[in-house]
């Protein structure tokens, strides 16, 4: 049976220790380090995230910021109060929360926000900074996936990892963190010839692709690390992983499970991008 790798756990002793520096930062600066999350529009998913980050800020003692537009907001009007946001020395985050309505084109809202205050990590300078290994943010739900493995004891260096999935977001700045860890990394996504042969031979898989289930038990070598970053709901209401767990828990040696895996680190690594955007603005 595969040891279970629990995002939940892990998240709240990172958040504990961001609580702790933030306080001491507080201390020596008189400075609160602080997040400004803009939603456009009324998109339910989105909604819940927003107020999941909220939250996440005052559990850690950090400022939430909470900017709600309506869907009719312009991209010069967004683009005026990211101006704002950036040159408020109050804010050292900011975040636009994905998607856009689609009159708002998402490349030129993201290449707006200061690549001093971009927590999210997507803004091309800060993209640019982990290829070639120099950052100060790493995109949240990779570096989540890392400090998990790094909880768990898996050692990258020298093995084989698969990243199934090749999201600006997940896929790809997570396959350069692997290979920053001296893994061996092949990037797979929906061109890739004979994926089962790819996957089957990882000692470490990621999977983003967000395919209900997509992921069995023939495509995954015995023993093998396995993290499932797809969140799926199916029409009976359940939630799922892009990874079936029934059929391939019993043949790995550790899972994360769905929900309660990844996606509890993704806004933990944002709450740490926020502390270290503050420390270095200072």
């Amino acid at each position: 049976m595969a040891e279970l790798i629990s995002g939940k756990v892990v998240s709240e002793k990172v958040r504990l220790q961001i609580a702790e520096d933030v306080k001491s930062f507080a201390k020596e600066t008189g400075k609160v380090p602080g997040l400004a999350v803009i939603l456009v529009g009324n998109d339910p998913a989105s909604s819940v995230y927003v107020r999941n980050k909220h939250k996440a800020c005052l559990q850690v003692g950090i400022t939430s910021y909470q900017i709600e537009l309506p869907e009719s907001t312009t991209e010069e009007e967004l683009l005026e109060r990211i101006d704002a946001l950036n040159a408020d020395e109050k804010v050292n985050g900011i975040l636009v929360q994905l998607p856009l309505p689609k009159h708002i084109l998402e490349d030129k809202i993201i290449n707006r926000i200061s690549p001093k205050k971009d927590v999210d990590a997507f803004h091309p300078e800060n993209v640019g900074r982990i290829v070639i290994g120099g950052y100060d943010f790493l995109p949240c739900t990779p570096a989540g996936i890392v400090e998990l493995l790094d909880h768990y004891k898996v050692d990258i260096s020298g093995k084989s990892c698969a990243v199934v999935g090749r999201s600006n977001i997940v896929g790809k700045p997570m396959a350069l963190l692997l290979t920053e860890r001296n893994g061996t990394v092949t990037l797979c996504h929906s061109r890739t010839k004979d994926l089962a042969s790819i996957t089957s031979s990882a000692d470490i898989l990621v999977v983003a692709i967000g395919k209900p289930e997509f992921l069995t038990a023939n495509m995954v070598k015995e023993g093998a690390v396995v993290i499932d970053v797809g969140i799926n709901r199916l029409a009976d209401g359940r939630l799922v992983g892009d990874v079936k767990f029934d059929e391939v828990e019993p043949k790995v040696s550790k899972i994360t499970p769905v929900p309660g895996g990844v996606g509890p680190m993704t806004i933990t690594m944002l709450l740490k991008n926020t502390l270290t955007a503050a420390k270095k603005q200072l």
